[in-house]
């Protein structure tokens, strides 16, 4: 394809989510201060339910669904499907604990994962701790969405943006409006971006159907395949590589996997009940994969020999879709990146301030929003983008890295929402060493068994927590109760309030 107009769609699209993204700021109230945590990390705790619900639903379908999840659906099959279980869990839990974290935020001046942490374990250490944990998952994720970015920029422009470049200048044009608006920003951008990715996806996926079948039905797809490559719509895949044991494991991580960006997101809500609101809209959103999906799978007949699976719809879209079509798939694929990259290099540079420098160096909530704001300049050029520039691994695999790394800090959650005997050692002692097991299993023998290494870390990460927390002291029974007020109320006072607690 040598038409330029994919290109200028594409960048067309950059252009408007610059603008959005600069004029967000414009929302403040009184004229708020850009360097106050309140206002730059949570948006002053003021997005409504219809932001909000496209700022998750956006945030949580990145690259994966227009390349990820194709390319999955191409190279192994039906297990492409586990992110339908995972996408489904996140509604649920959206609805069930983002209002008790909007609650400790609104009640205790939370504005970070990790400073919830650290308020409950009463322990600055520990919050430090989990921050630094978790900002390893989230470059994951930043970096996956990256590598789709430039890769995007690349096709579209025919080769002449090498990737490299491209890199670059996706993460100085997020850097442009993620400095100067925060999480306003966030939020006015992944909206427009989750309105433009639901568009583009069933309209690419129709029309993709359309083509290879003559029909609107998706039906077609599958008996094609279920005829000429069977062995796609069963485990373990046509490469013979996803076990069922993987698969499974892999899902049970994601689904324990509470990431920073996510808590903020719920942060940032006007309300409790703001955030029920669009939790319980989520599922209606989710069915954007669906159509990309079915691409991956007609690239199977259609594109048998391409070199790298996670291209198959860009590949499939170039050879047999219109131009415009072509071009509002390189906008929609780069809506999807950095509507997810956004969230999560702004939840590490706001985690990473607050929870580990400002106690480290003993800094002002103001030096502290100041210094939030200008981390995201390393944190892209020094961290994500030399990653990214060097490609790692396949998109997904980045991912269920990343998630295998984030999900370690569990214990944190069981004892805020569940156990209130649950200790600061016994907390520390399980998220060293299920970090140390995840590392392990994911670098020096990949994960043993046919079993995700993240898995192999909470099987260990969860009795040495267990253990130790019944061998050393409780937090304080006041600042139990107070959490345990929020997070299970009834629960609490029939157990006869924290101080049963030392008993």
């Amino acid at each position: 394809m040598n038409s330029v107009w994919p290109l200028i769609i594409t960048l067309t699209y950059v252009a408007i989510a610059m603008i959005i993204g600069l004029r967000a700021r414009n929302g403040c109230a009184n004229n708020a201060d850009m360097n106050s945590l309140e206002e730059w990390g949570v948006a002053g705790r003021s997005m409504g339910p219809v932001t909000l619900y496209l700022l998750i639903a956006a945030g949580s379908v990145s690259a994966y669904t227009f390349m990820g999840a194709p390319g999955w659906a191409y190279s192994k099959g039906v297990a492409v499907f586990y992110v339908a279980i995972y996408l489904a869990y996140l509604a649920l839990i959206a609805w069930y604990f983002g209002p008790k974290v909007w609650q400790f935020g609104e009640q205790f001046g939370h504005v970070t994962q990790a400073s919830a942490i650290a308020d409950r374990y009463q322990s600055p250490a520990l919050g430090a701790l989990a921050a630094l944990v978790m900002a390893i998952g989230s470059v994951a994720y930043a970096v996956l969405q990256t590598i789709g970015s430039a890769y995007i920029l690349f096709v579209m422009s025919g080769g002449m943006v090498p990737i490299w470049l491209g890199v670059l200048s996706v993460l100085a044009c997020i850097a442009v409006y993620l400095y100067a608006s925060g999480q306003r920003a966030i939020g006015r951008t992944n909206a427009f971006q989750g309105v433009l990715m639901l568009i583009v996806a069933w309209a690419v996926g129709l029309w993709a159907v359309h083509s290879a079948t003559g029909g609107l039905s998706f039906a077609g797809v599958f008996e094609r395949i279920q005829t000429e490559h069977g062995e796609f719509l069963t485990l373990p895949g046509a490469g013979g590589d996803m076990s069922f044991s993987f698969w499974t494991t892999s899902i049970i991580v994601s689904m324990f996997s509470f990431m920073p960006p996510v808590w903020t997101q719920w942060m940032s809500a006007s309300s409790a009940r703001t955030i029920r609101r669009s939790a319980t809209w989520l599922p209606t959103y989710y069915v954007v994969i669906l159509p990309m999906v079915v691409v991956g799978f007609i690239g199977i007949f259609s594109l048998p020999e391409l070199a790298r699976a996670d291209t198959v719809a860009l590949e499939y879209a170039m050879q047999h879709l219109p131009v415009v079509l072509v071009g509002l798939l390189g906008a929609g694929t780069l809506a999807a990146s950095m509507s997810s990259s956004e969230p999560f290099i702004h939840s590490v540079s706001l985690s990473l301030s607050k929870d580990v420098l400002q106690p480290v160096l003993k800094l002002s909530e103001g030096a502290t929003g100041k210094l939030a704001r200008l981390l995201i300049l390393p944190i892209m050029f020094l961290v994500v983008a030399p990653l990214a520039i060097a490609e790692p691994g396949s998109l997904v695999m980045i991912l269920l890295v990343g998630l295998g790394f984030a999900s370690q800090v569990l214990p944190a959650f069981i004892g805020m929402f569940f156990w209130p005997r649950a200790s600061r050692l016994g907390v520390m002692a399980g998220i060293v060493a299920g970090f140390l097991v995840t590392v392990a299993f994911t670098t020096l023998w990949p994960h043993p068994l046919g079993i995700h290494a993240g898995f192999w870390g909470l099987m260990i990460n969860l009795p040495v927590f267990v253990a130790v927390s019944l061998m050393t002291p409780a937090t304080n029974a006041e600042i139990v109760e107070r959490f345990f007020r929020i997070a299970a109320p009834r629960g609490f006072t029939r157990l006869g309030g924290a101080k049963n607690n030392h008993g």
